[in-house]
């Protein structure tokens, strides 16, 4: 054999050992993802404490987990999300034909190393003038950042190549320095042209110290355009009113639409969460006529979104913060969930009223129903035949001069933990109490939504148990929400309760819950 063939020999002897250990190496970082993948979905099906079906992030931790960019599209509600990865803040993205199960599509939006944009902060999503869909959000250390979207699943997004079409303004060479601010963008389209809304959360920080009172608290600024790439700055969209929001809460997550004859703008404040106000947009600026909070005691209710439907509904979802200790966080592999749905209007006092879409009955199963019954005073009636941390009930009740009334859930058989969901008359508010909710972890505290019931009406709540969720609605004029976390696995009973009179219960229905997500 001559030294040229067996050098050819070699060659191909050690090609296909090279080959070879490639394809096992291939086969077992395979082998490794799939073994791995089931790993985590067995460790987050047996997690006590994620919800079943409250929209939860699949995998990982994500801080913030902001909806983002909600559009309803060719019969689909498609919801974007903040997490973070290895290149940092991204936007994920889920659809649905029926607002309980979601599909997920690849990761939309990430930031770019070499920029404009670094990370993808909040923003939001709408459809352009030539009928595209469009996303609007705000491109780390680069501004209001554009990307459309042509397939019909709006699975792939183009960012445009004119971003940042609002640059940052927080250097002192940058136009409009000390002016105006650049974070958290909403945009609608108002006779033919295209309005945006600027969140001014940097601007307090850099400004705040020297600001006039009428320059401090939350509000917007407002830039116009005619094809999102030319910006003309206008002026603030609102100035605030310390009646109302006080002097450190900035405007971030905006939220801008016409609802009847009114504008709505949802949006949060660091400090103290969600909120919103009613008015009349006229003439380029935004009057706010009202202004109701939708988180009280702090801010886990947090970074609102909505969409238009094609039944013309107005639906919102919320970020509800993860209360849990940082180490238990870490250590569950997941932080991230969303309120329920909640489909909103306008009463006849241009507040908002808010009420669960029907879709959400596609997930009972299980009927329970009792009879009329009366609750005597300072009386704790169990109900033995409703437990679980997977629920909803619908109950209705009339007080007798009772102070308190409603529900205990969520409740040992000692009564060590246990959260109240109740109606306080001489407040007027509806209240969860978290105070024992858990002998281990999670807020200590009392949320309270103002509702004040007219002469003779009913109270009518829609409770949401779901782990380690809790969502009541209550006349469809209030809604309230709380995380708690049980350590017993005990802590599933149901009680009803009347403090300071008689309550007599007219209507109690109740349902386990389809979980929906897929673990």
């Amino acid at each position: 054999m001559t030294n040229k063939l067996v050098h050819c020999l070699r060659v191909l002897i050690t090609l296909f050992v090279m080959l070879s250990g490639s394809v096992v190496t291939a086969e077992d970082t395979l082998s490794e993802l799939v073994s791995d993948s089931r790993r985590l979905r067995q460790k987050l099906l047996t997690d006590p404490h994620r919800p079943g079906y409250h929209f939860t992030i699949p995998e990982g931790v994500a801080s913030p987990f902001d909806v983002n960019g909600a559009v309803f599209w060719k019969g689909r509600y498609h919801l974007f999300y903040m997490f973070q990865n290895e290149r940092g803040d991204c936007w994920g993205h889920v659809s649905s034909t029926d607002l309980v199960h979601w599909r997920h599509h690849p990761t939309a939006l990430t930031g770019e190393s070499d920029g404009p944009d670094r990370g993808i902060f909040s923003g939001c999503a709408f459809i352009n003038k030539e009928g595209v869909p469009t996303i609007a959000y705000h491109g780390f250390m680069a501004g209001t950042c554009i990307a459309t979207s042509t397939d019909d699943d709006l699975t792939t997004w183009t960012k445009s190549p004119h971003n940042p079409v609002i640059p940052d303004a927080d250097l002192e060479e940058d136009p409009g320095y000390g002016i105006w601010s650049v974070f958290d963008p909403t945009i609608w389209i108002d006779d033919g042209h295209y309005y945006a809304a600027l969140g001014n959360l940097y601007y307090l920080r850099f400004f705040g110290q020297n600001l006039k009172q009428e320059e401090a608290g939350d509000f917007l600024f407002l830039f116009k355009s005619d094809d999102l790439v030319r910006w003309e700055y206008l002026h603030p969209l609102y100035r605030s009113n310390r009646q109302w929001t006080k002097a450190d809460e900035d405007n971030a997550c905006p939220e801008f639409f016409k609802l009847g004859d009114k504008h709505v703008l949802l949006f949060i404040s660091h400090t103290r969460g969600c909120q919103y106000y009613v008015g009349s947009f006229r003439n380029e600026r935004f009057i706010p006529e009202i202004h109701r909070r939708m988180s009280w005691v702090d801010a886990d209710f947090f970074a609102p979104e909505s969409l238009r439907d094609e039944q013309g509904r107005e639906i919102m979802w919320a970020w509800i913060t993860d209360s849990r200790q940082e180490e238990t966080i870490e250590k569950s592999g997941w932080s991230g969930t969303l309120s329920l749905p909640r489909v909103l209007s306008l009463g006849d006092d241009n507040t908002l009223r808010m009420w669960p879409p029907q879709e959400l009955e596609a997930l009972r199963y299980n009927p329970i129903e009792e009879s009329e019954f009366v609750i005597d005073e300072d009386v704790e009636i169990p109900l033995e035949n409703l437990n679980g941390n997977s629920l909803e009930i619908l109950i209705e009740m009339e007080p007798d001069g009772a102070r308190q009334f409603g529900l205990k859930i969520c409740a040992s058989p000692d009564g060590q933990e246990q959260t109240l969901v109740f109606y306080d008359a001489a407040e007027k508010k509806l209240k969860i109490d978290t105070n024992q909710s858990s002998l281990v972890q999670g807020r200590k505290s009392v949320e309270a939504g103002p509702l004040e019931l007219k002469h003779d009406e009913r109270l009518t709540l829609r409770l949401f148990v779901d782990k380690s969720v809790v969502e009541v609605f209550a006349n469809g004029r209030q809604a309230v929400t709380r995380r708690i976390y049980p350590s017993r696995k005990d802590s599933v009973g149901v009680t009803a309760f009347s403090r300071g009179g008689a309550t007599k219960v007219v209507r109690l229905k109740a349902w386990d819950m389809m979980p929906s997500n897929p673990y």
